[in-house]
């Protein structure tokens, strides 16, 4: 193994489970409304290009309302970054957007 934790899998793709640490649910509250951040609000928040920001470099969307990071992201100046970024591209329909993150495993059978 070239990394210590880390698996080769297809082709010459790695994945290490120690980069991605922490285990993070995302939950966004617009007009009163809560529910899991969309698999596609995460995917492009994630995407450098569409936000410019290295400090969210190491993250990675696993699903509807959840997301792997490494340790040296803060999950509050994550979810302070998402509500402003999701705000700004009108995804809360002229509302602003909260986005609330927890530990996977704070939530019974999150992980």
């Amino acid at each position: 193994m070239p990394f210590p934790g880390c698996q080769v899998r297809t082709g010459a793709m790695l994945y290490c489970r120690a980069m991605y640490a922490q285990k993070l649910v995302v939950e966004v509250v617009a007009a009163g409304q809560r529910r899991p951040c969309p698999l596609d609000w995460l995917d492009s928040f994630c995407m450098r290009n569409f936000t410019g920001e290295a400090e969210f470099d190491d993250t990675l969307p696993t699903g509807e309302g959840r997301i792997e990071a490494g340790l040296s992201v803060s999950p509050e100046r994550l979810a302070e970054a998402m509500g402003a970024w999701f705000t700004k591209r009108g995804k809360g329909g002229g509302q602003p957007v909260r986005v609330e993150i927890s530990s996977a495993s704070e939530i019974p059978g999150g992980g």
